[in-house]
């Protein structure tokens, strides 16, 4: 086994480009959120404001980023991108200004919701040109493209974190902000100037739709859809694979203060996304024989499995011996969840499918995390972690099920 599908990928003409350019981007996006934390409480003290503050940023992002990944997917990155960032820099312009001015939380709020709303998904965009350059003569490497996605994310939300808290704790919480909309304005800027592996947009193929009559265009359409029962599963995978995430973060904070040893958290963490990045990578560098669906039932099944652990830690160091067990299942479920998007919807709109992914994994995190602090709160660390337990073994569930249909699931051609 060696990494030879990643420099091979690399080497595609334009690929290192976009990917790397979408990866400083990134790290922009992964810093922004917690900069905000940063940002509104050094100004005001308050972790309410802030997390007022971030918490619009996130609902905005959540819910505005489809509808942007819709635009894009329309008009295509290269047009969409330019004025998008703009906005983003004026919105965070705007959010500085007003956390200067000491304004109130409510007013902060708005700055950090336009922020939210004009950010874009570029691990989405990324991911959507792979499947432009791979999937007509290639497309036996997607699964590894993805997997080099994965790792790209994973390094965005190792380094984005840290660099702001950094940042942060040593009296400079305006400028994690400042740095992070730096980098997405780059890093998207540079996106978009890259044309030849930007996806067609379906501007571009409105004319053919209309030469072909306008039944053929009708059927296109409704090709184009993401109202397919397969793709729902896919986000129902997203959304319990989201609950796991937003469970555990509460509950492993919580284990640790249950133990006396709240400085335990931090090391469980990175060990577990250490854990992640290595998995990810050696999923990647091989071929598999069995389908996706089948390696996802069996994946997702691993998770529960090992969620169900969880409920049996009695120190951290069994609970960090089990978060590095979960955390290894993380990577090939996400790989795969991409994988299914895929091949599930289609090409005409996948910006708006992988980002409707992210979305949904946002929203069961912070679902979870809300509930979970309120079981913490009754029954413990243990109670959170009966959160996530539920949510990974619903997931398997999910995943064995469509296994189990086998491939009636709402696939489509780019025929549409």
């Amino acid at each position: 086994m060696s990494s030879a599908p990643y420099p091979r990928l690399l080497r595609t003409p334009g690929a290192a480009a976009f990917f790397l350019t979408a990866t400083v981007g990134r790290v922009g996006i992964a810093m922004t959120g917690l900069g905000i934390v940063w940002l509104v409480h050094g100004r005001t003290g308050s972790y309410a404001s802030a997390g007022l503050v971030s918490g619009g940023f996130a609902v905005a992002e959540a819910l505005v980023g489809p509808q942007l990944a819709r635009l894009i997917d329309h008009f295509g990155q290269t047009r969409v991108l330019p004025p998008l960032l703009l906005a983003h820099a004026a919105a965070v312009t705007a959010l500085l200004a007003l956390v200067a001015a000491g304004s109130p939380p409510e007013l902060m709020a708005i700055g950090g919701v336009l922020a939210g709303a004009t950010i874009p998904q570029l691990g989405a965009l990324s991911a959507a040109r792979w499947v432009a350059l791979l999937r007509e003569k290639r497309p036996a490497e997607l699964p590894s493209a993805f997997s080099l996605e994965s790792l790209g994310n994973a390094v965005g939300y190792l380094a984005g974190p840290t660099l702001v808290s950094v940042l942060g704790a040593n009296g400079h919480p305006a400028l994690g902000t400042v740095l992070a909309a730096a980098l997405v304005v780059t890093g998207g800027g540079s996106l978009a100037a890259q044309h030849r592996t930007a996806p067609t947009s379906l501007t571009s193929t409105s004319g053919s739709d209309s030469d072909s009559g306008s039944g053929s265009a009708e059927r296109s359409r409704a090709g184009r859809s993401l109202l397919r029962p397969g793709f729902a599963a896919v986000i129902g995978l997203n959304l319990a694979i989201g609950v796991y995430f937003g469970a555990v973060q509460v509950s492993v904070t919580a284990f640790a203060v249950e133990h006396h040893a709240p400085a335990a958290a931090a090391p469980i963490f990175a060990v577990s996304n250490c854990g992640g990045l290595l998995a990810g990578w050696l999923y990647g560098v091989r071929r598999w024989r069995a389908t996706p669906r089948l390696q996802l039932a069996v994946a997702t099944t691993g998770l529960a499995l090992g969620s169900l652990l969880l409920l049996t830690a009695h120190s951290p160091l069994a609970l960090g011996s089990v978060i590095v067990l979960t955390g290894a299942a993380i990577p090939p479920v996400l790989v795969l969840l991409s994988v299914l998007a895929e091949s599930t919807v289609h090409r005409a709109v996948l910006t708006q499918a992988f980002t409707w992914l992210n979305s949904a994994g946002a929203a069961g995190s912070a679902g979870a995390a809300a509930v979970s602090g309120r079981a913490v709160d009754t029954f413990g660390a243990a109670g959170g972690f009966a959160i996530a337990a539920a949510g990974s073994t619903g997931m398997a569930v999910l995943a064995v099920s469509l296994w189990g249909r086998g491939g009636g699931a709402g696939g489509v051609t780019d025929s549409g």
